[in-house]
């Protein structure tokens, strides 16, 4: 008791007191750059509704304007146009005033991101291929991404954001107006293409994106794009988090690329990753999604947009990047090193098979021990240096040279070491990743449909994941058969249009065509003319599982225009075939 006696004392001493001020002659200032923004000045200063009013219990509010019991506040203007706060600390019990800043200036208003400007909206309608009718299209479709201006009147923007492209429209940053575009080259592999627009208006008012340098890890980036949730433009910010040979989805290849953690979605396909520094320093194209991951991106880097762009200037159309045209092993194993005849000081990757369409064909064989590409030495885990306390895989060297290049390639087959001079050039795959804008090719004799595999004709057949649903010996071919020679295509009865001619045949489906009356079928073509020009008695196809096709050669013949007329299929073959 007696405590809280002298508690209650000393309360009523201090109230008898009269308050200090808060300072006898302190005078300090407050500058806004550029626009004070209302929510900021609401932080800053609290309105009268949060002060203390003494007739609260009355449920009358203070009148607007007054900031209570407080400092006086004044404004005017700074020397570079701010709004400059000036209070005054004055007692508490005299009221302060804040008088409103002028309005600004929109010359006065700083840009963050000058580069922006640069960066543009990619409106594309698509007409794809229809794979089980490939005598037709598919329904079309629009889709929107990103992209940004680069010099020389181009735009550039990802390969998948205008792949089967019949009509694609750019729009710049604030304005309302959607300009034709003409897409100049298309890069599969690394998923870049390059746009250009005829209206010399586009043009106007916008200064290209310069590229920057390779960033270095936990260096900070910026994506700018129109990704889905608006139809403005999107800022997301991240850093560099890794660095390393990627697979690109769109291209089916390995090249170098940057992981960050910056949001990447869906629309944002095609824009800039800026550096601190304002350089675009990427691509954004693709990002993983899986239930344990957040916030992983991908980001197609300066190496790789500059070969695109070389090559392109170069050539005058893109020739892709060349491959070694090899499947290597590691040499970690010690006893396979000294079995292989390598030194205590060798280091380098063994030859497991090599390409018959590839140029090394010819010099390299199997089991030799590639020591170094053009000078630089490769350890035993296929990797070379790369910058200071990293490494990468020895394939970076051979994607920076260009097709057509050659190079220096250091062996060694016996114990003895030779050196070649090689020339570059791309991969021939017996099931190609992209038919490159192509129309699908087709034949057909008495209701068989035949075509030529390639990715997205399975993709197409056995969705996304055909690599688990496609029959075991396609993706065998698919994975592990080399082209023996430039034109091998792996041709198959892709379905079979049911008529009086085919019975016993309909369940046929996805099955490779080996041979046609004893002779072995190269590609579409070569059946396409052997068919055409049978003179025999009868049509007999070998198929693989053993399976056999026999149909009368007149007959079958006359049937097909029939068959031809019931579907509404405007020819046998497509025009590929008939050059």
């Amino acid at each position: 008791m007696g405590d809280h006696k002298r508690k209650r004392s000393q309360k009523n001493n201090n109230n008898n007191k009269p308050n200090p001020p808060l300072a006898e002659t302190m005078d300090f200032q407050i500058s806004v750059p550029g626009v004070a923004d209302a929510d900021a000045d609401a932080e800053l200063y609290p309105s009268a509704a949060d002060q203390p009013s003494p007739r609260r219990g009355r449920g009358r509010p203070r009148k607007p304007g007054k900031l209570g019991d407080g400092p006086a506040v004044s404004s005017r203007a700074g020397e570079n146009g701010d709004c400059v706060l000036a209070v005054n600390a004055e007692p508490l019990q005299q009221m302060a005033v804040l008088t409103s800043p002028p309005p600004p200036r929109w010359e006065d208003v700083v840009k963050v991101v000058p580069s922006m400007d640069a960066v543009v909206k990619v409106f594309c309608v698509h007409t794809e291929p229809n794979f089980s009718l490939p005598w037709q299209r598919k329904r079309q479709y629009s889709s929107s991404s990103s992209g940004f201006i680069i010099g020389g009147r181009r735009v550039l923007t990802n390969a998948h954001s205008v792949e089967h492209h019949t009509q694609v429209k750019l729009k710049k940053r604030g304005s309302d107006t959607k300009y034709l575009a003409t897409v100049l080259a298309i890069g599969t592999e690394c998923d870049i293409a390059m746009l250009t627009v005829n209206d010399d208006e586009f043009w106007e008012g916008v200064s290209p994106v310069e590229f920057g340098h390779l960033p270095a890890l936990q260096d900070a980036v910026t994506v700018v794009g129109y990704p889905i949730g608006g139809d403005t433009i999107s800022v997301t910010s991240g850093v560099v988090s890794r660095m390393e040979i990627l697979s690109y989805v769109h291209g089916s290849t390995e090249l170098l690329g940057l992981q960050i953690d910056a949001a990447i979605n869906s629309g944002n396909s095609g824009g800039p990753a800026f550096s601190d520094k304002g350089k675009c320093v990427g691509i954004a194209f693709q990002s993983l999604k899986h239930e344990d991951v957040e916030n992983i991106g991908y980001v197609i880097p300066t190496p790789v947009i500059m070969h695109f762009i070389t090559d392109y200037e170069k050539n005058g159309e893109y020739t892709g990047f060349p491959t070694l045209g090899i499947e290597w092993q590691k040499m970690e194993n010690p006893d396979l090193r000294k079995a292989m005849g390598m030194s205590a000081d060798q280091k380098g990757v063994r030859i497991r098979r090599i390409e018959p369409t590839s140029p090394e064909f010819q010099l390299l064989r199997q089991s030799d021990i590639i020591l170094s590409f053009d000078g630089i030495d490769i350890a035993n885990d296929g990797t070379v240096p790369f910058r200071h306390g990293e490494r990468i895989g020895f394939s970076y060297l051979v994607s920076q040279k260009y097709t057509g290049d050659n190079a220096a390639i250091k062996v060694l087959r016996n114990s003895n070491i030779l050196e070649f001079n090689i020339k570059l050039a791309t991969s021939r795959r017996l099931i190609p990743a992209h038919i490159r804008c192509r129309p699908p090719s087709y034949y057909i004799i008495a209701g068989f449909v035949f075509t030529a595999v390639s990715v997205p004709y399975l993709r197409s057949e056995y969705g996304k994941d055909y690599e688990y649903d496609a029959p075991v010996k396609l993706l065998d071919k698919h994975l592990h058969h080399m082209a023996q020679s430039e034109d091998e295509q792996l041709v198959v009865v892709s379905q079979v249009l049911v008529a009086d001619i085919n019975i016993g045949y309909e369940d046929i489906v996805n099955t490779q065509v080996l041979a046609f009356n004893g002779r072995l079928v190269r590609n579409l073509k070569n059946l396409a003319r052997l068919v055409e020009g049978c003179t025999q008695e009868y049509l007999k196809f070998d198929l693989e599982y053993q399976q056999i096709v026999v149909l009368q050669t007149k007959t079958a013949k006359a049937a097909t225009l029939d068959i031809l007329t019931t579907h509404c299929i405007p020819s046998a073959m497509s025009d590929d075939l008939k050059a």
